[in-house]
C-alpha cells in the first residue's frame, strides 16, 4: 500500500489516503510516485505528494495540518506552541531544552514543568 497526502495551495495537508500498490505501477510494473499522484488526481482531483507510514521518505508521515516543504522535500508537523522554532532538521524546538525526566511545556511561563504523580 502507498500513502498520499493532498495539499492545498499553501502546501498544507488536507487529508491522507491509502492507494493500492497496483495503482502506483508504471507500464513496466515498477512503483512510481508520479503514477500514484496521477491516480489520486484522476480519482479525487487536487494535488498529491507521497508520504511514508514507515518514515522512509520525506522525514515523517504526513498528517492533517502538516506542511510540505518542497525545497527540503519533507513534511513538517504543525508548530506546537508559538514560542517554539523550527531547527535545521525540521523539528520544533522549545526555547529552553527539556530537562531529564517527565515534563510538560508551559507556554505562559516559557518553561518546562515537572510532571508529578501523587500516590
Amino acid at each position: 500500500m502507498a500513502h498520499f497526502a493532498e495539499l492545498d495551495n499553501t502546501n498544507t495537508v488536507l487529508r491522507v489516503i491509502v492507494v493500492g500498490n497496483d495503482d502506483c505501477k508504471d507500464a513496466d510494473g515498477n512503483e512510481s510516485e508520479a503514477v500514484g499522484q496521477a491516480f489520486c488526481e484522476g480519482l479525487l482531483g487536487g494535488r498529491w505528494v507521497q508520504t511514508s507510514y514507515n518514515h522512509n521518505i520525506r522525514k515523517q508521515y504526513a498528517g492533517i495540518g502538516f506542511t510540505y516543504d518542497a525545497g527540503a522535500d519533507v513534511f513538517v508537523a504543525p508548530q506546537p506552541f508559538p514560542s517554539w522554532t523550527l531547527d535545521g532538521n525540521h523539528d520544533w524546538q522549545a526555547p529552553v531544552p527539556m530537562p531529564e525526566g517527565p515534563h510538560y511545556w508551559d507556554e505562559e511561563t516559557l518553561s518546562w514543568k515537572e510532571i508529578t504523580v501523587e500516590a
